[in-house]
């Protein structure tokens, strides 16, 4: 039973009573039952149009995915930044997050860049200098077997750690 067909039995069982309408007790039950009636129509307006309104959002969300993969060219997905970071890894030249201490800018370099030693801050023009002298001493690579030039680690070195 929804509220406009029970105010419609209240309205029923009130008019069943036959009550004298000349009191004022009656009139003011006939008042609230009469107030209660068009409450229950605005109510029911109000449905209808709520529903009219999420079938139109409803819609607008449908063509709005629509447009997304249209200009995206695949289905848009709101995942993390993170993902779109992956799509320039390159595994030969790993990138890497650095904090300008200028500006607090993060920006992602290359291993290229970070070997070089040193970039230029694409936010305020900083010069950023890139120093992997503490990172290792001579004793981490005496048990190396490998006799490579110059070498500062090898390829059982962390993967996060750039070699010289």
């Amino acid at each position: 039973m929804n509220i406009t067909e029970k105010i419609a039995y209240i309205k029923g069982l009130a008019e069943g009573l036959q009550l004298d309408e000349s009191k004022p007790e009656v009139k003011l039950i006939n008042a609230i039952v009469d107030v209660l009636d068009d409450i229950a129509y605005d109510v029911k307006d109000m449905e209808d149009l709520y529903d009219e309104l999420s079938e139109q959002v409803d819609e607008i969300d449908q063509d709005l995915a629509d447009v997304e993969s249209e200009l995206y060219d695949e289905d848009y997905e709101d995942d993390s930044d993170d993902d779109d970071f992956e799509d320039f890894e390159d595994e030969d030249n790993p990138f890497y997050e650095v904090t300008c201490e200028a500006c607090g800018e993060k920006i992602n370099v290359s291993e290229d860049v970070l070997l070089e030693g040193e970039i230029e801050c694409p936010n305020c023009g900083e010069l950023i200098e890139f120093d992997f002298s503490g990172l290792f001493s001579e004793d981490d690579f005496d048990n190396c077997d490998l006799e490579c030039e110059g070498c500062k680690g090898c390829d059982d070195a962390p993967k996060d750690t750039p070699k010289e």
